[in-house]
């Protein structure tokens, strides 16, 4: 979340200094895990969204993360858009990677759900290496964090 907040301020910096924003009341707002955009209209939100995205991957965030709401009418003939931020693994997607480690067949390595997070353990590295190429190679909506793996 600090490198969000960090590649949010950046954006919101660039904003005030570009010209093409200027007399646009584009804005750039971090609340929680939502970004909130706002914008004169639809092709400056887009662009609004392109300074923001260039930022948080110059920033090795994930696009992947981001869910990206509706642009919705605002005030005086404005626009908005929020994107929220997801944060772990919901309980569908953990079924699925316990399910896919349980199938490759490992000895020792068993794997379960504590909240949003897949803990995987096991004895050997190489298996657990093994478990983690397979959990790449996975289609998650979402990015994959590896942590608290033994060296």
């Amino acid at each position: 979340m600090q490198e969000v907040r960090n590649a949010v301020d950046q954006a919101s910096r660039e904003v005030g200094t570009r010209f093409d924003f200027k007399d646009t009341g584009s804005t750039i707002e971090l609340s929680g895990h939502e970004i909130a955009l706002h914008s004169a209209t639809e092709d400056r939100l887009r662009a609004l969204v392109q300074v923001v995205e260039e930022k948080l991957v110059k920033r090795q965030v994930s696009l992947k993360a981001m869910e990206k709401g509706k642009v919705e009418e605002a005030s005086k003939g404005t626009v908005r858009q929020t994107i929220t931020l997801n944060a772990g693994i919901d309980s569908d997607k953990a079924r699925a990677i316990n399910k896919k480690i349980k199938e490759m067949g490992l000895k020792g390595v068993s794997s379960q759900t504590q909240g949003d997070q897949v803990r995987v353990t096991g004895k050997k590295r190489d298996d657990l290496q093994a478990a983690m190429a397979v959990i790449r190679k996975l289609d998650l909506d979402r990015p994959v964090q590896f942590v608290n793996f033994r060296d």
